[in-house]
């Protein structure tokens, strides 16, 4: 008896650990904190709902939603790039979402197509280069910084960022595995030294000439625009003649475990307003996903590009052969 009483008092307590406040939401991130609490706090003042933020590395993030399962606290999965958010779809801790609005408000081709997650910011990945070493009618496009005209003077970070394996997967999605492990070799026989861990690093060099270009997250740039010493990077808008720059998003969505999917769903259909775009981009640097809304003094001043309209989920779907390219290729 005593036993059967511990079993149910011990269900009860499962059972209670698991009830959550409808007006709370904690979302598990791997994006800056400082990115996200303007716009929660904004999001708190509108509607009383509390956003927790648990921040830490994607594949971490994505392992524990996975463990905790029905025990997570976790309502929304937030991270950036296309190819991890497909990834996270893939272990299959997302709830399929059909939300008129978030429908109407992202693209088809910035959102999966089952409703697992949905882009919330785009960045694209493009060429920068030294102005007093290079002339902008000089470039046009990734391929062509494969040609022998770059050698010693290009510079690139590191292959294993998941930024370059969906930039490597949208190329092999247009040109196939062989024409883009040509154009990946050229990269790497061009290179002026070796492949750099961050943008931020690549971006440095360039400007203090130790290469003359390199492919960037626009957003790396615009942190520092304001700083004089770094005056000579300027941008070029990659493959204008052709598919456009290689665009990829930060995004979200709701976990499968979730107590609060209803309210999880609508602060993501929020994020995705003319409201919240503005600020929600805003705040990295990046570009809304909804074109009507303004972008800041800086991304205005770049101009209008064209952009590559890959159905984002190639970049996750193709991110084991890129990784295939990369190390055939030389590309560390």
């Amino acid at each position: 008896m005593r036993f059967l009483l511990f079993l149910c008092l011990s269900a009860l307590l499962v059972s209670c650990s698991q009830e959550k406040p409808s007006d709370l939401l904690t979302i598990y991130t791997s994006r800056q904190p400082q990115l996200l609490e303007p716009l929660l706090e904004q999001y708190k003042e509108k509607t009383g709902i509390e956003v927790i933020l648990l921040s830490g590395k994607a594949p971490q993030l994505m392992e524990r939603i996975a463990v905790e399962a029905n025990a997570t606290e976790a309502d929304i999965f937030m991270t950036v790039d296309a190819g991890v958010l497909w990834q996270a779809g893939e272990k299959g801790i997302f709830e399929e979402i059909n939300s008129e609005i978030l429908n109407k408000n992202i693209p088809e081709h910035l959102r999966d197509a089952n409703g697992k997650w949905f882009g919330l910011s785009k960045r694209a990945r493009t060429i920068v280069f030294n102005s007093d070493l290079v002339s902008a009618k000089d470039l046009t496009s990734y391929e062509d910084l494969a040609y022998p005209k770059w050698a010693n003077r290009l510079c690139l970070r590191t292959s294993t960022k998941v930024y370059n394996r969906s930039l490597i997967a949208s190329m092999i999605d247009v040109d196939g595995f062989a024409a883009t492990k040509n154009v990946v070799q050229g990269w790497v026989n061009n290179l002026a030294t070796e492949v750099f861990s961050s943008d931020t690093q690549v971006l440095k060099a360039v400007s203090a000439g130790q290469c003359a270009v390199t492919i960037v997250n626009t957003y790396y740039l615009a942190r520092l625009a304001d700083d004089p010493k770094y005056s000579n990077l300027k941008l070029h808008w990659a493959n204008q003649g052709g598919r456009g720059t290689h665009v990829n998003i930060s995004g979200a969505g709701v976990i499968k475990y979730s107590k609060n999917k209803t309210e999880a769903t609508k602060l993501l259909e929020w994020l995705s307003s003319n409201e919240a775009q503005e600020t929600y981009a805003g705040a990295n640097k990046e570009y809304p996903v909804m074109d009507a809304v303004a972008v800041g003094s800086i991304l205005k001043n770049w101009g209008p590009f064209k952009e590559d309209l890959i159905l984002v989920e190639k970049l996750g779907s193709l991110q084991k052969e890129a990784v295939l390219l990369a190390q055939e290729a030389g590309y560390k």
